[in-house]
């Protein structure tokens, strides 16, 4: 999506964001040359959409299976601060990312031979219910070939046309994954979650090997079949800007265990990416600050 980000005086930033593509940015500054990183959408024919492509592929992010829809747009959002929380205002009805599961067949291709595929609620929120049905097998076809699946739930339920809905959906497809990074305040609303532990016991009930659950400024529950750990982030001394947090989160989680770092050791990780990017504006930092 185009991000709009700042705002100070009527002052904005273009940019370039979307929670998937957020955490594609973060493994892609994190993990060695030795991985690739590709992104799986749709995009317009329009100058933006050029844009979005040229910014991929010039910091390495694989676009080779990006499609391109005739006549439509990226999505575009706005951030502004107001007593010291950030609001996000949406325009994606007519997005081509909504169409990025309309092509059987190029989905197949573009999830084949995956060693890891991430996507998000988000994700499945925006496409057409068949479309959601499209995505998902492709995904289980993959993942019966060995990938490895990774969910974020982050749920917006403006996104969804109930509750009911969002919390079916979700639920079914986390079931399908190996590891979920969802977000406690988001979850325990929707689920009546009492805390970071019941989220997590949740989903490791559902049959998920992994769950590392994320809540903002408290702590972190990393929970697997064997092991649960609790790692509390260090205090933030500047905080900026919170857009893309836990997506930075789960990139660095997801790059630290790929290292074979423990869950202790990748929470701790993760946090100290996201700490970086709370003290930025905007969702995507420069990759050289998280190397510092």
């Amino acid at each position: 999506m185009i991000e709009m980000s700042g705002g100070e005086e009527r002052q904005y930033r273009l940019g370039y964001a979307g929670d998937t593509l957020n955490t594609a940015w973060y493994m892609r500054a994190l993990l060695g040359p030795d991985w690739q990183v590709d992104y799986v959408t749709a995009l317009g024919d329009d100058r933006y959409s050029g844009d979005i492509r040229g910014f991929l592929d010039s910091h390495k992010i694989g676009t080779g299976h990006i499609a391109t829809v005739a006549n439509k747009r990226p999505g575009l959002y706005m951030i502004h601060q107001d007593k010291g929380d950030r609001h996000f205002t949406y325009w994606r009805e007519n997005s081509a990312a909504r169409q990025l599961a309309d092509d059987k067949e190029a989905l197949a291709r573009a999830v084949e031979g995956a060693d890891i595929i991430y996507f998000s609620g988000i994700t499945l929120a925006i496409l057409q219910p068949r479309a959601r049905g499209r995505l998902l097998g492709a995904i289980v076809t993959a993942r019966d070939a060995g990938a490895r699946v990774v969910f974020d739930p982050n749920l917006r339920p403006a996104l969804w046309s109930s509750p009911r809905v969002m919390a079916s959906m979700l639920t079914a497809a986390a079931s399908l994954c190996d590891v979920v990074l969802p977000t406690h305040s988001d979850e325990a609303p929707l689920f009546g979650d009492k805390n970071v532990e019941d989220t997590a016991n949740r989903y490791l009930e559902l049959g998920v090997e992994e769950v590392a659950v994320k809540d903002g400024a408290n702590r972190a529950v990393i929970a697997s079949r064997a092991e649960q750990v609790s790692v509390s982030p260090p205090k933030a001394d500047n905080v900026v800007d919170a857009t893309g947090a836990g997506d930075s989160f789960n990139g660095a989680y997801l790059c630290a265990r790929i290292a074979g770092r423990g869950l202790d050791e990748a929470a701790t990780a993760a946090h100290r990416v996201a700490g970086i990017v709370i003290g930025q504006k905007g969702a995507l930092v420069d990759p050289a600050l998280l190397r510092s």
